[in-house]
């Protein structure tokens, strides 16, 4: 029975960094439980952000085709933004009759928890800061979360559309 106390902190930096453990048998069971841990482990994270980075390209190749102009977060950054969307048009669009200032790609499927999580850590800080804007969850979504946040402004679909209006 172990009865130490470890803060997150601590244990984040230390499952990142299990060379600092001294107890060798102990590190190679953490390095076993890091390499076959399919959900939340090091080597599903480098997947999960590399399907998330293939999305993003697609989302922008698909603005760059409609002539959608538009900053990434990379620029966002380099302008002082701490939260950024993934996303930030130059010109707003319209999608039927709702304009969208900003566009975050989601590479998962929207659930209620998660969708709530985003709201609260991302979304809504999108919203005070640039308007509407759109979330697209490229795997799909519970229909329920669309009418949640349509009529503030944060519109929810699995697709980028091939026919927006450019607001000028």
């Amino acid at each position: 029975k172990c009865n130490m106390v470890i803060e997150i902190t601590t244990s984040t930096y230390i499952l990142r960094n299990i060379n600092v453990i001294e107890n060798t048998i102990f590190r190679d069971q953490v390095q076993y439980c890091l390499d076959n841990d399919d959900q939340f482990g090091p080597s599903i994270d480098l997947i999960k952000k590399s399907i998330g980075e293939e999305y993003e390209l697609i989302l922008k190749d698909k603005l760059t085709f409609m002539n959608v102009p538009f900053k990434d977060e990379n620029i966002l950054r380099d302008q002082g933004y701490d939260k950024t969307p993934d996303l930030l048009l130059t010109v707003p669009i319209a999608i039927g009759d709702h304009v969208i200032n900003w566009i975050e790609s989601k590479a998962s499927f929207g659930d209620e928890h998660t969708h709530k999580q985003y709201l609260r850590e991302q979304y809504w800080s999108y919203w005070n800061r640039f308007g509407s804007g759109l979330v697209i969850y490229w795997f799909g979504f519970v229909d329920e979360l669309a009418e949640q946040t349509l009529d503030k402004g944060i519109i929810i679909m699995n697709h980028m559309p091939s026919k927006v209006s450019k607001l000028f």
